[in-house]
């Protein structure tokens, strides 16, 4: 087992290379517009998970995923060159919702904050069903029970 230190650092330097690669020397037509977004190491520095996102549609996001498999042999030579570990790690790329659930969040939000003002907006030509204030006041003859009045 290697410590988390170890592990962070080397799953750090597969993000640095795994960019750097599909950026300059990938040139597969398949691969669109790829962003890695993070990358996770396993404790025993033998599997490491690379996780990316692609801007575009479905299609282009089934064709960069084919794209990533079919580089993953020369990804993983230059892994195992760049770092200097004795066994280079088995990659894995899986792409990452993070990305699609916060533009979900993000509608989301923009709808709340859309009722929020039209509810604001019927509550300003609003009025009271009944009173404006609700409460019992002793009228002005009437006096309220004192503690000597108190059965």
């Amino acid at each position: 087992m290697v410590d988390a230190a170890r592990a962070r650092k080397l799953a750090d330097r597969i993000q640095q290379i795994v960019a750097e690669m599909l950026e300059r020397r990938i040139k597969d037509p398949r691969l669109g517009f790829v962003t890695v977004t993070d990358t996770r190491v396993t404790a025993d520095l033998r599997e490491a998970t690379v996780f990316y996102t692609v801007y575009g549609s479905e299609a282009e996001r089934s064709d960069s995923a084919a794209a990533l498999e079919s580089a993953k042999g020369i990804i993983r030579s230059e892994v195992g060159r760049q770092t200097g570990v004795r066994f280079a790690p088995t990659l894995t790329f899986k792409h990452d919702p993070l990305p699609d659930s916060a533009r979900h969040l993000d509608d989301l939000i923009t709808a709340a904050r859309s009722r929020d003002a039209e509810v604001a907006r019927q509550a300003q030509s609003a009025s009271y069903a009944g009173e404006a204030d609700p409460y019992r006041k002793p009228e002005e003859g009437e006096a309220g029970l004192g503690e000597d009045d108190q059965a």
